[in-house]
């Protein structure tokens, strides 16, 4: 059973009330996003609150929103702000995608997101995992991460999402159909020479050819020692590396 708590060097994740748990895929997309120029960030189903959290500590102006669809977990995340360094620079809404668009926000300079991306497996049984892991009409599809992205991102903004290789070409195509290819793509293995496990992907308006770039979480000699890049890249993060 996962912890029902996740403690950082600056900040402490609860997330008994949440369905989807610190995981390292999140701790990547937080710490490998690229926050340069970032002024105005929205983290879209923050869950915990992880990924705005992280993006707080990593960035010391930006003001930040995040929307969560489920009420215990949005409650959850606002308590994890509001125990940070940072709760005066972080917002949470307890609300879908599309209720939040409805509101007319600002323009976002930054989005972040790590969709459900389980789009042909079986449900779970508990209702607020299935809500967290599985794409639905209900709750978030590629189709409304897409287009609320191209609305409410400024010109030059930038959205960055984590999904495995097969769905993350899926998104790649939805969101190139609105007008924000791929910008760049980094490539996670779990080990050198292994198959590919995430894309870590940018896109923006305007994108030319896709820069793209690899990291291995864990080394080709031993299996349970992180890489050199990995340490340096949740250096700020992580308790002990």
């Amino acid at each position: 059973m996962p912890n029902d708590y996740f403690q950082f060097q600056r900040f402490r994740i609860e997330q008994s009330q949440c369905a989807m748990k610190v995981s390292t895929d999140a701790c990547l997309l937080g710490a490998a996003a690229d926050l340069t120029g970032a002024t105005r960030l929205l983290d879209i189903g923050t869950g915990t609150g992880l990924l705005a959290l992280m993006a707080a500590q990593r960035h010391p102006t930006v003001a930040i929103e995040a929307v969560e669809i489920d009420a215990s977990a949005a409650t959850q995340a606002a308590a994890n702000a509001a125990a940070s360094p940072w709760a005066d620079r972080i917002g949470v809404r307890a609300l879908s995608l599309a209720d939040f668009a409805a509101t007319q926000p600002r323009y976002f300079s930054h989005i972040v997101c790590n969709p459900p991306f389980f789009r042909q497996s079986l449900r779970s049984p508990d209702a607020a995992r299935a809500t967290a892991r599985h794409e639905a009409a209900d709750s978030l599809s590629f189709e409304s991460l897409a287009a609320f992205a191209a609305a409410f991102l400024l010109p030059t903004g930038l959205l960055t999402v984590l999904l495995p290789p097969l769905e993350m070409r899926a998104f790649e195509r939805v969101a190139a159909a609105v007008g924000l290819p791929p910008a760049t793509r980094l490539v996670v293995r779990h080990r050198p020479g292994s198959r590919p496990l995430r894309h870590i992907t940018g896109f923006r308006r305007g994108a030319g050819p896709t820069r793209e770039s690899e990291l291995t979480i864990r080394t080709a000699e031993n299996e349970a020692e992180y890489s050199a890049a990995f340490r340096t890249l949740l250096a700020g993060f992580y308790l002990a590396l």
